[in-house]
């Protein structure tokens, strides 16, 4: 079983299920109204020209993060990059 690791080191390609949302209050309050929420499956789309910030594909939206916002995720790894 793999161990739960931040959403902002994945690379593009790898899909995870979301495990945890921490930072401030307000920061969870925007990551729900942005449909981040656990049990959700998320995408790594790709990252920007300088690795920051990074496209994301959930519940049928594309969704850019910065690393230091993805940080804050915990996310369950779905196998490699193609599963």
């Amino acid at each position: 079983m793999p161990e739960p690791t931040q959403l902002s080191l994945l690379q593009p390609g790898q899909r995870a299920t979301i495990m945890h949302i921490g930072g401030a209050i307000a920061l969870r309050r925007r990551f729900i109204e942005m449909g981040i929420v656990i049990g959700e499956t998320i995408l790594v789309e790709r990252h920007a020209p300088m690795g920051d910030p990074m496209e994301y594909f959930i519940k049928g939206y594309h969704l850019a993060l910065r690393k230091e916002e993805a940080a804050h995720i915990q996310v369950k790894l779905h196998g490699d990059i193609n599963g």
